[in-house]
């Protein structure tokens, strides 16, 4: 045989060791598995020094619960489904970290889609997730929830986010307040002409916000309606508006946007046609992310704790699947603050009072 046709001995596999199981745990721990099992699903029924005794043993054996058999046992499979308007943009990124870090601390997963605003494609996420959660976090303000109701089944936990529903638990922003606080911050510094962004015009949030922009606008006895520009929360049409508001005669001294992303755009915009922010024209937006403190100049917005937002929507539904007989639908509403920032920090010129 010559040197090239040798065979090459073969590789030895290490044979791998068997998995330790839930029996091994006991006999190490030298109880029954009922109380291996007690310990490690977190009941109450079982001594402080029994369970330390146990889980020196799960941990000296380095044993892994195995989920998907605890999951069949309980007929539940662990996991959230979180369905938003869109899964782009950093205010949905957040809510969505919220949720996922009080998930992972209670055990569960997530599973998460976009609908887009569509309620064709929101039924179709709804029928795919039927079956693999055991519960429904929803943000849908741009859609009629009544007409979801028939993929969902029947007492499976849910809970809305910035929309209510009479039978279903929701969790909601305090949109008209903290547009009111951005107005009358603005109208301190001496802001009478406040051009206003709109967001999407089906949208719950930005409906809110436009109230309160226009009632404080009302009270001051100035025209809202000609101030205001049409968007859809991206940057593209923050940038737009603001091309609209510049040549608006007199000029509006400030700009409120309904969000965060129309307020960066709208910068962008003052930045390209020679405009000073704040000397020439103020701005401020709506939700607090992270790159508005970032920009310059730093965004002066209204902060909404997406953060919390997520979590105690968790917690709200994971509080449904532990107890499904809650009687009463809850209501809850996450306040806002004010954060003042660069972009507001100057009064416009030969100004003493505006719009409160």
């Amino acid at each position: 045989m010559k040197a090239s046709e040798r065979i090459a001995p073969r590789s030895r596999r290490r044979r791998r060791a068997p998995a330790v199981t839930i029996h091994d745990v006991a006999a190490r721990a030298g109880v029954s598995v009922a109380t291996v099992s007690r310990v490690l699903n977190g009941k109450e029924l079982v001594r402080e020094e029994t369970s330390r005794q146990v889980r020196a043993a799960a941990k000296s054996l380095r044993y892994v619960p195995n989920v998907a058999a605890r999951s069949l046992s309980i007929r539940r499979s662990q996991t959230i489904g979180i369905v938003l308007p869109d899964v782009h943009g950093e205010f949905f990124s957040e809510i969505i970290r919220g949720i996922d870090v009080a998930a992972r601390r209670a055990g569960y997963h997530i599973l998460v889609s976009g609908s887009h605003s569509d309620a064709g494609e929101m039924l179709e996420v709804l029928e795919t997730m039927h079956g693999r959660v055991d519960g429904l976090i929803v943000m849908a303000p741009d859609v009629a929830f009544a007409s979801l109701r028939e993929p969902l089944a029947p007492g499976l936990p849910l809970v809305l986010l910035n929309s209510a529903d009479n039978d279903l638990d929701s969790i909601t922003i305090d949109n008209y307040g903290g547009a009111r606080t951005m107005m009358r911050h603005l109208g301190e510094l001496g802001h009478e002409r406040i051009a206003f962004i709109r967001g999407p015009a089906q949208n719950g949030d930005a409906r809110e916000r436009l109230r309160g922009f226009r009632q404080s606008m009302r009270a001051h006895g100035a025209a809202a309606r000609a101030l205001e520009c049409s968007g859809n929360f991206t940057e593209e049409s923050g940038y737009d508006a603001a091309k609209r508001i510049v040549e608006m005669k007199p000029r509006p001294t400030a700009i409120f946007a309904a969000n965060d992303a129309m307020a960066i755009g709208a910068l962008s915009e003052l930045s390209d046609a020679g405009l000073d922010c704040p000397r020439d024209v103020a701005v401020a937006g709506f939700d607090d992310i992270r790159v508005g403190r970032y920009i310059t100049p730093s965004l002066t917005t209204v902060h909404v704790d997406v953060d919390e937002l997520g979590r105690r929507a968790f917690e709200l539904v994971h509080e449904a699947i532990e107890n499904p007989s809650e009687p009463e639908p809850r209501r809850e509403c996450v306040g806002t603050s004010l954060v003042i920032r660069n972009s507001t920090r100057i009064r416009p010129r030969g100004r003493k009072g505006g719009v409160q």
